[in-house]
């Protein structure tokens, strides 16, 4: 497309999203459920064809020389479809939440003034890699009564089409307007500087992906914006904790996916417990072919416990071309600001949890953060006292998920903290306008 045609034709999109959000908007919950229950239907009765579209983008990412993770997270694997089905009926079986009227009170002057959650409109989502993306905008969207205009990756382009077409054909044979979901069906990116630039249209732009990409749309958009940069997440290591849980947690939250945003990236251990910690967690890391970036103490102790592990400085590392790397490196400062999305972790040695909770709060990305402790003062203090979209305890970080939280589903990880934060759900596709109740009160 021309650029001409490519305004002509983002503009359309945005037309039709917003007569298709009136319908929406005032849409029955037993209509919209219906939709949901039968996206969940076609989703399970198409998975060959869909894994035939799938290994088209596979094969074509593979040839591009994508990255495994990044080939990792467009794969459309019948677990993968499964559970996208299962996130469409747990939406339709949560209760709807447009038109709730909460907080009603009355006043002296005799008014009652409340609010009542209504749709946001229509949002715009642009996301990279992962094609199940699309089946999760798309059922937040039919349960919150909005409409959505979807962007997704050109690495996953053939997966996006043949799923938008399963929805679309949801919500026509639930009787809903099928632009209520549309997926552009261009590569070119120019349809992003358009349709970030359409408040006429599009009331918020959720951008998941990369974050060159989400630092480029809040740069650019004219429309506001629901946006977490990346996922440098934690696990501290209290003194006191069980070692064989923190051994099991810790190993969880790093090796059990490396690519997604929930992934820890950064193991903070309390002196008191490194001696016994370190050594349990190194070996299995080690094992399964992690990385451990490692200030000078932990360094030393792993070491001492894996004495046939190499050890080199972390640019070294970068710098030597090696096929394997090595098992233990010794980190740089950068190491602790770093969203990996590998088999690479950054440890370092804490005196307790107040260096932890300023260390998390000074490297962050404000995602997701846990605490491993047997002292329930430490974990108060740490849900209270670090800067997070979520907090956890004795538990692992992956899962900081809208499916795992019992959302359903989610648009995507919010690390902002106006309107929506964490896993955005179904109210973080509202918003809320006052309503008055009155019966012939005139202001004096």
């Amino acid at each position: 497309m021309n650029v001409l045609n490519i305004v002509d034709y983002t503009q359309a999109l945005g037309s039709k999203a917003k007569q298709a959000s009136a319908l929406m908007a005032k849409a029955q919950a037993a209509t919209k459920n219906r939709a949901l229950r039968k996206l969940a239907e076609l989703l399970r009765a198409n998975v060959a064809p869909l894994q035939i579209d799938n290994a088209k983008d596979i094969e074509r990412a593979v040839a591009a020389g994508l990255a495994a993770p990044m080939v990792d997270r467009l794969k459309l694997t019948p677990q993968v479809l499964e559970t996208c089905a299962q996130g469409c009926e747990q939406l339709a079986a949560m209760a709807d939440v447009i038109g709730e009227i909460i907080g009603m009170k009355q006043q002296p002057s005799g008014i009652r003034v409340g609010q009542m959650r209504v749709p946001i409109g229509v949002f715009g989502m642009i996301f990279e890699s992962r094609p199940n993306v699309t089946i999760e905008a798309a059922s937040l969207s039919i349960k919150s009564g909005n409409a959505c205009i979807l962007r997704g990756g050109s690495e996953a382009i053939e997966s996006n089409k043949a799923l938008a077409l399963l929805v679309q054909q949801a919500l026509a044979d639930s009787g809903l307007p099928v632009d209520a979901v549309q997926l552009v069906q261009t590569t070119d990116r120019e349809v992003v500087g358009q349709l970030i630039t359409m408040p006429q249209y599009v009331d918020v732009i959720i951008p998941r992906g990369g974050k060159g990409l989400i630092e480029r749309i809040s740069r650019d958009a004219k429309v506001p914006v629901i946006k977490h940069l990346d996922g440098n997440c934690h696990v501290y290591v209290d003194d006191p904790c069980d070692i064989a849980m923190a051994v099991r947690v810790a190993d969880n939250a790093k090796t059990s996916k490396y690519s997604p945003c929930n992934a820890t990236e950064g193991l903070l251990v309390a002196r008191g417990v490194a001696a016994e910690f370190l050594p349990l967690i190194g070996r299995i890391y080690a094992d399964k072919g992690v990385e451990m970036r490692c200030d000078a103490e932990s360094l030393a102790i792993l070491q001492s416990n894996m004495p046939l592990a190499p050890v080199v400085h972390a640019l070294a590392a970068i710098n030597s071309g090696a096929t394997s790397a090595p098992s233990l490196v010794l980190a740089q400062e950068s190491d602790w600001y770093e969203e990996y999305l590998a088999p690479i972790i950054s440890i370092k040695l804490v005196d307790g949890v107040d260096q932890a909770i300023a260390h998390i709060n000074q490297y962050s990305s404000h995602h997701t953060d846990a605490i491993l402790t047997r002292d329930h003062m430490h974990a108060q203090q740490f849900l209270r006292e670090v800067d997070s979209a979520s907090v956890m305890v004795n538990t692992s970080t992956r899962f900081a998920d809208g499916f795992e939280f019992g959302l359903g589903a989610e648009i995507g990880i919010s690390t902002d903290k106006f309107h929506a934060r964490g896993p955005v759900g179904i109210e973080g596709l509202t918003s809320l306008k006052y309503v008055v109740l009155g019966d012939g009160e005139v202001r004096t």
